[in-house]
């Protein structure tokens, strides 16, 4: 599970070609908020410049509760990404 920050995308495509060059045939994408493009872009260039045997698999969306310092909520959207090798 590859979690996205505020690094440059190329940071975040290294971790996913390092996790499937391991031998994992799944790889999951989780971002929040901002970084949701972020992680759109990781998963894009995976794909279509260094694993062109890797598929999107599942593409999940949600809302999730962030509690703020003052005990104030506040809604961000979440995102997760699964790719996985192709048979």
């Amino acid at each position: 599970m590859i979690y996205i920050g505020n690094k440059p995308v190329m940071s975040y495509v290294l971790a996913v070609v390092t996790q499937f060059n391991n031998g994992f045939d799944d790889v999951v994408i989780k971002a929040r908020g901002r970084a949701i493009s972020r992680a759109v872009d990781t998963a894009e260039v995976v794909k279509n410049k260094f694993m062109p045997n890797v598929e999107i698999k599942d593409i999940k969306i949600g809302t999730e509760v962030i509690e703020g310092e003052g005990g104030d909520k506040a809604n961000v959207s979440s995102m997760e990404i699964t790719m996985k090798t192709k048979a």
